[in-house]
């Protein structure tokens, strides 16, 4: 009996590991996305807040996403699809508002940096997190083998969920922490691991404003390239043609021009997307808070 376990747990570890492999691209995006939930938090709280974020990362993959993706797939698979489209927009929602606060458009920023409520940004990670950790799960799932079995497709998915966390939100703690680091080598006696100390401080906000940049075109890739993908799964394969012809034009150029000019179009698109989407959000926040005529006037 006890072959025959380990028999299973290998192959449960064997396709987690192959199914892992499919969704780097995502695992990186999510890397690159959360620590811009952290900047600007006081040193003491970083490890704290990405504890948090984590345990919902958690609590989204294990609570809601495996057993609602498991129903679907059996019962329903063709909401699927619209689901993904719903949180492709939402992410690219959140890309456009990150444009468009480079530029000084900070519709949504009433308060001072140092002022942000906590829970409201472990919030708004955790949600974030649940449309990338979707995806993850998605495609891990659409990897495994369709014969594979109830609880083998469980395991692995609860084997890959838990790798994907651990990594994503470990790259992230040690991302935050490393001016830190950089603090103590700097008191290091020795002059030579003291500069290396000083040289990784000064170029942490650079680090931060690159990590911020490559989040913000995270989201906006995977966002538009969910809606452009699952657009032509339900009603509407326009934009993928306009993407597939694209990239067949390049192919001349190998995967890497491929890749490139998939992820530029899709980026674009999902950054128009999210402007329409933070226009008509703007004009209804407009509408629902002005006052009518009589109130104002009494």
């Amino acid at each position: 009996m006890s072959v025959g376990l380990l028999a299973v747990v290998d192959d449960i570890l064997t396709a987690a590991l192959k199914a892992s492999a499919k969704t780097a691209g995502v695992v990186i995006d999510d890397a690159a996305v959360t620590p811009q939930y952290v900047q600007g938090l006081t040193p003491a709280r970083e490890l704290p807040v990405v504890r948090n974020i984590a345990l919902g990362s958690l609590f989204n993959k294990f609570v809601i996403i495996i057993p609602i993706a498991l129903l679907l797939t059996a019962f329903a698979p063709w909401v699927l699809p619209f689901l993904l489209i719903v949180g492709g927009t939402y992410l690219c929602y959140e890309g456009a508002e990150k444009v468009l606060e480079w530029f000084g458009f900070h519709h949504g920023a009433g308060e001072a940096e140092e002022d942000r409520d906590e829970r409201k940004l472990v919030f708004g990670a955790i949600r974030t997190d649940l449309i990338l950790s979707t995806e993850i799960m998605l495609i891990a799932l659409a990897s495994l083998d369709a014969d594979f079995g109830i609880w083998m497709t469980l395991g692995a998915l609860a084997v890959i969920a838990l790798a994907m966390t651990v990594l994503v939100y470990g790259a992230v703690a040690l991302l935050v922490k490393i001016d830190d680091i950089g603090l103590q080598l700097m008191k290091n006696p020795a002059r030579r691991v003291r500069r290396t100390g000083a040289r990784i401080v000064a170029s942490m906000p650079a680090v931060f404003r690159v990590i911020s940049v490559v989040g913000t075109v995270a989201m906006l890739w995977v966002g538009g390239h969910l809606v452009i993908a699952n657009l032509a799964e339900t009603f509407w394969t326009g934009p993928y043609d306009l993407l597939h012809v694209a990239t067949h034009a390049v192919e001349a150029g190998g995967p890497v021009v491929e890749w490139l000019v998939d992820t530029a179009i899709s980026a674009v698109f999902g950054l128009v997307l999210g402007l329409i989407v933070v226009g008509v959000v703007l004009g209804l926040t407009r509408v629902f808070r002005r006052k009518p005529a009589g109130a104002a006037a009494h």
